[in-house]
């Protein structure tokens, strides 16, 4: 293993790795787009797949960044000139980075669209609420031309004050405090929904099973989703791993993080399908799920308003624990490839973001003030996310596993993995290697393909 950078900050221990490492995978893709992908793909069955594919590809390109970041101790692009000097892998690091802003151009514009929320929630406004009204006040916060950049550029400020506190005063303490307030909140919220009528045809639509509601499509889709959830191919997970101790058990970790990222989702299906059911919402309301049926949900409750903040809170801490990880991956891009102070680098980091994301804010809704613009036939919203999510993260991921199986030698790979041979799971890495050469470019050429539209599967 390297012992180089002895100065750089790192983490404290093996419990803040692992905070850490869960604040970046956790995020609006758990309690935002899991919830409504299951409902759309038919519940159970499509939680069966995509707890494959966090399997076979996930958690092993998951582990793959992780080997890249400790081994070299260097940011997303920084790491591949250091394991492969003079050669064009750094393109990999290049692509994170880029998907990184695109990502954070529409992630900061959902993420401020939660903080309104929680305003208003407060402040009252979903007290009584009716569908008529649900849909208004989710139109009114998207079509606004000054509010919902407000909370876009409050959002990240909140997650730029964390991020210039540093490793250990900022990331490590915020993802120690909020991590584990995020699953108090959201068993709250799960109890009281599994307390509703009719709560058991919603976790029997979440956990029994229908695979003729599968196809390849939902198949692809549970693909894509374990990229986007993971953190995969964005640079945050080789990031964050360069500050990992050097004794750190990174299959476990990889292991851990997955299983527990599954778990919060899990998690928010159990607190939204029990309740969607018992108020005879139907689960495939799309990406307005969130913003439009749970606070009407809510509202129908007993102290409904007060679960209504817990949640939107706990959504609230997922953004924003995810972003911090992606604004690192650029800030540190900054900091040791363009040799600024982490000062500077926060503050290019947030006015690109800020400026940028502005147009997808703009954007999102088709009567708002850039509705109408658009770029290959796609808004700037949904063109940030397309461009981000089906495009550089499965080419990033694709090349990550032929990296890793093809160019690392494989004794560089087992070492780093077994701590210097102070773990004995050589049998799982060998396992690992075989995935990553055989199982998980094929699966993720099928992503990139499907996304590009030259196959398509209906």
């Amino acid at each position: 293993m390297q012992n180089d950078n002895q100065n750089r900050e790192g983490f404290s221990s093996g419990l803040a790795v692992f905070f850490a490492t869960l604040g970046s995978a956790v995020g609006l893709g758990n309690i935002w787009k899991f919830p409504y992908l299951t409902g759309e793909f038919g519940g159970a069955a499509f939680l069966f797949v995509y707890i494959l594919c966090v399997a076979f590809v996930g958690v092993p390109l998951m582990i793959s960044e992780f080997y890249i970041g400790r081994k070299t101790r260097l940011n997303a692009v920084g790491s591949f000139e250091k394991l492969a000097p003079g050669k064009p892998w750094k393109v990999i690091g290049y692509a994170g980075v880029i998907a990184a802003y695109l990502i954070m151009f529409f992630y900061s514009c959902v993420a401020g669209w939660v903080y309104s929320y929680i305003f208003k929630a407060i402040r009252g406004d979903f007290i009584g609420i009716t569908p008529e009204t649900a849909q208004a006040q989710f139109g009114t916060t998207l079509s606004s031309p000054w509010q919902p950049i407000m909370w876009q550029i409050i959002f990240l400020l909140v997650v730029g004050t964390v991020i210039l506190l540093g490793v250990r005063k900022g990331i490590e303490r915020v993802t120690k405090t909020l991590m584990p307030l995020l699953f108090i909140l959201i068993v709250i919220c799960d109890i009281r929904a599994l307390t509703l009528p009719g709560a058991k045809e919603g976790l029997t639509f979440l956990f029994n099973p229908d695979f003729t509601q599968i196809g390849p499509l939902a198949i692809l889709t549970a693909l894509g989703l374990a990229f986007f959830k993971l953190s995969i191919g964005m640079g945050t997970m080789i990031t964050y791993s360069s500050y990992f101790t050097h004794d750190n058990n990174m299959i476990n970790t990889a292991t851990r993080v997955a299983l527990s990222d599954l778990l919060v989702s899990i998690l928010a299906g159990i607190a939204i399908f029990p309740a969607l059911f018992s108020f005879g919402i139907e689960p495939t309301a799309g990406p307005g799920l969130l913003f439009m049926a749970i606070p009407l949900v809510f509202a129908q409750m007993p102290f409904g308003n007060l679960l209504l903040i817990a949640f939107l809170t706990l959504t609230g801490i997922a953004a924003t624990t995810a972003s911090i990880s992606i604004i690192e991956t650029t800030t540190l891009f900054f900091t040791e490839q363009r040799k600024v102070s982490r000062k500077i680098a926060v503050i290019i980091n947030l006015t690109v973001i800020a400026v940028i994301g502005s147009l997808a804010t703009l954007s999102a809704d088709k009567t708002g003030v850039l509705g109408n613009v658009k770029i290959f036939g796609k808004t700037f919203f949904d063109l940030f996310d397309f461009t981000s999510s089906n495009i550089l993260l499965p080419l990033g991921g694709l090349f990550i596993a032929i990296f890793i199986g093809y160019v690392i030698k494989k004794d560089d790979f087992v070492n780093e993995l077994t701590n210097d041979g102070l773990l004995k799971s050589e049998g799982i890495v060998t396992a690992i290697l075989f995935i990553l050469r055989f199982v998980t470019p094929v699966l993720v050429i099928v992503i990139f393909l499907n996304s590009l539209g030259i196959i398509n599967f209906n």
